[in-house]
């Protein structure tokens, strides 16, 4: 317990420390946010510093990796996986803003491109899990206190876990501190069902444990790393975390959820991502099924991913973001109820 608030004030008190200094160096580069011209009207933010995310990143790995247990356990190590998973997804972000910065325009990496890094990133991900002989093919079905065995089923159902949670992530980076409060806020959620895992796995097996407080300590690392970056993003943001923070924070979620077996937990831990998911994918559907059918497309929201929605129905950014907040709080307690009996 003691690592995982040390973790959360250090990497606070570092992204507060670097943050100044790296969105005055982006600047400097003139990494600038380009508005998309279809979107809610945003245009005063046209310019505005992204890849952002870095400070947060950069924290929260030397946060973790510094905190770390004292005894590492080789490549199955639960620290450097969630590290791997992180980082490669981050990879496919940073490469993706700095196209969008050189070319000067809203869209960066062609979907192909972006979809062919995430797909290595998921299946690699997913094959290292079932292979860990701390993690396997089994997930943990909440509230029933019993395990799913997905077999060999496991490493296609959890490669599309992968994808779509980074780009469920991706897409709620949409109004600022919006989901740096919602992971701020979700990643403590984790942070304590990783501590409850441990202290039951602990009574079995000392590695076990150890493996799950790796967990909480990254979780935690990743709280102070976005609390603080949430200084420097709460509106009106000073900076965006770009792709390259988003997709960190979806590869970090999803990486949390698989090495602890709870993957079925995102749907209330993270459930404000897959909400922005599923309401693309709703709006995008029923408009194409309505052109093809009356000849002319409707749609649901009046604009989707649905943060925007509300926005289009006149709640402002903040009344946004604290609304998001909430509801991943009231859930993230949910579910860390739902895991306290382990620890009993």
């Amino acid at each position: 317990m003691q690592r995982m608030i040390i973790a959360l004030l250090l990497s606070l008190a570092l992204v507060l420390a670097i943050g100044p200094g790296l969105i005055k160096w982006l600047r400097k580069l003139h990494f600038g946010q380009t508005i998309y011209e279809l979107g809610p009207a945003h245009q005063q933010k046209q310019g505005t510093p992204i890849m952002g995310g870095l400070m947060f990143i950069i924290a929260s790995v030397v946060c973790a990796l510094v905190l770390h247990p004292a005894r590492w356990l080789g490549g199955w190590d639960f620290m450097l996986a969630l590290l791997a998973v992180s980082l490669l997804s981050m990879l496919v972000g940073f490469l993706d803003d700095f196209t969008k910065v050189a070319k000067k325009r809203n869209l960066g990496l062609t979907p192909w491109q972006k979809i062919a890094g995430q797909v290595f990133v998921a299946v690699a991900f997913s094959c290292y899990c079932y292979f860990n002989p701390y993690v396997g093919s089994a997930i943990h079905v909440p509230f029933l206190n019993t395990t799913w065995d997905l077999g060999l089923a496991y490493i296609p159902l959890m490669t599309l876990v992968v994808l779509f949670m980074v780009n469920s992530a991706n897409l709620q980076d949409g109004l600022d501190g919006l989901l740096g409060s919602v992971t701020c806020v979700g990643s403590v959620g984790w942070s304590m069902m990783a501590l409850f895992s441990a202290v039951a796995a602990t009574a079995l097996s000392a590695e076990q444990g150890s493996q799950y407080l790796s967990v909480a300590i990254f979780a935690m690392a990743l709280v102070g790393g976005t609390m603080g970056y949430l200084r420097f993003n709460a509106y009106p943001a000073k900076v965006f975390m770009g792709d390259t923070g988003s997709m960190f924070i979806g590869g970090a979620t999803v990486g949390m959820a698989m090495l602890l077996r709870q993957p079925l937990m995102l749907l209330l831990v993270a459930f404000t991502m897959v909400v922005s998911s599923l309401s693309v994918m709703l709006q995008v559907g029923y408009f194409k099924y309505t052109k093809r059918k009356y000849g002319q497309g409707r749609r649901i929201f009046k604009m989707s991913p649905l943060h925007h929605h509300f926005e289009k129905c006149g709640m402002t950014e903040t009344q946004i973001v604290t609304m998001y907040a909430i509801v991943t709080g009231v859930l993230s307690l949910i579910a860390v109820l739902s895991m306290s009996g382990l620890a009993i």
